[in-house]
């Protein structure tokens, strides 16, 4: 005969309603009397599954280093998104921006969510607290073993990309990433690297660059451009013909310093990002990038939270991924062409 929240309750002490907060775990247990009742339903075998309701609340959770909008104003169309999902659904949405120094235990249980969408990158351990909470959880712009995710089909950008710089004649292609703990920038790493080895041309890791950490987004790309120039010129070398930043607001930045220097865009250097930030549009020269429905990932975070809350079966690693379609602009060559992935 399966256990039932009656026996846990026996079990533990206490009441129906103190194993029911404790299992979804809400606000208004002392931290002793949750860890008991979880205690008494893991040595119970009793399926906390059953104790899934209908989503009311959700949380949208960013990691601080994206929780300024005006530097990184991708999360604010991701945002947008979510919470336009989550108004023609009638679920109560809340931001809640942590690191790993924050008790997200205590935010957690404040915010008393029913379920959670991670946006963007994540440390691990937060990760692994999230998964503890018995709540359905979704990442966006994200992927990890044993969660569903909605991401960019950043390999496929990366690859669109790559063949219109390789199609304008470019060869000597550079790259500037950012951390590879990044699921996103690792991904279009990959798609750089790969596009030499299906071009049948010889990648050169000398013209893949890494911003430096722990410091400015916009000052590490500029930095990481003034690296390449400095090094083409220490050995005497010819500079990149053109430059695929892993955002816009590096390849920005990059530019900058290449008008900085009398180079000319795109005569001398061309420009690709990804994105589609608006600055992209608004720069001198305006800016060739990879664009996505930046809302759309929000709003299929939504959808994959409710998906998650009807299934009672383990959740296994699904990724959705949502198109991607490169924007030819003056920063590479005039065109009027549009290629779609």
């Amino acid at each position: 005969m399966a256990t039932t929240i009656r026996d846990v309750a026996r079990a533990a002490s206490v009441s129906i309603g103190t194993v029911s907060r404790a299992l979804k775990n809400q606000p208004g247990l002392s931290e002793t009397t949750r860890e008991r009742v979880v205690e008494a339903a893991r040595q119970l075998g009793y399926d906390a599954a059953q104790l899934r309701t209908r989503i009311r609340r959700v949380t949208f959770l960013l990691h601080r280093q994206h929780n300024n909008f005006a530097v990184s104003p991708f999360f604010s169309h991701v945002l947008h998104g979510f919470e336009e999902a989550c108004r023609e659904r009638r679920l109560v949405p809340s931001v809640l921006t942590a690191g790993p120094t924050h008790d997200l235990a205590q935010q957690m249980r404040l915010h008393a969510p029913d379920a959670v969408a991670v946006a963007g990158f994540i440390e691990p351990e937060l990760l692994a607290h999230l998964r503890s909470m018995n709540r359905p959880v979704v990442l966006i712009d994200l992927r990890a073993p044993g969660f569903r995710s909605v991401n960019v089909d950043n390999a496929r950008g990366a690859a669109l990309a790559m063949q219109h710089l390789f199609a304008l004649g470019r060869k000597r292609i550079a790259f500037i990433g950012g951390s590879l703990a990044h699921y996103s920038i690792s991904q279009r790493a990959m798609g750089y690297r790969l596009a030499y080895f299906e071009a049948g041309l010889l990648f050169n890791p000398t013209l893949e660059v890494t911003t430096q950490p722990a410091i400015d987004s916009d000052l590490a790309a500029a930095d990481a451009m003034e690296r390449l120039i400095a090094q083409a010129r220490a050995q005497s070398a010819p500079l990149p013909d053109a430059v695929f930043a892993y955002n816009d607001a590096a390849a920005l930045a990059a530019m900058r310093v290449c008008l900085a220097h009398g180079l000319r865009v795109p005569e001398d250097i061309a420009f690709v990002g990804f994105d589609d930030i608006p600055a992209a549009a608004q720069s001198t020269p305006p800016l060739t990038t990879v664009t996505v429905d930046k809302e759309a990932l929000g709003r299929r975070g939504v959808e994959l939270l409710l998906e998650t809350a009807q299934s009672h079966d383990d959740v296994n690693t699904t990724d959705t991924l949502v198109p991607v379609h490169l924007i030819p602009r003056a920063s590479s060559a005039t065109t009027r062409t549009q290629t779609t992935a």
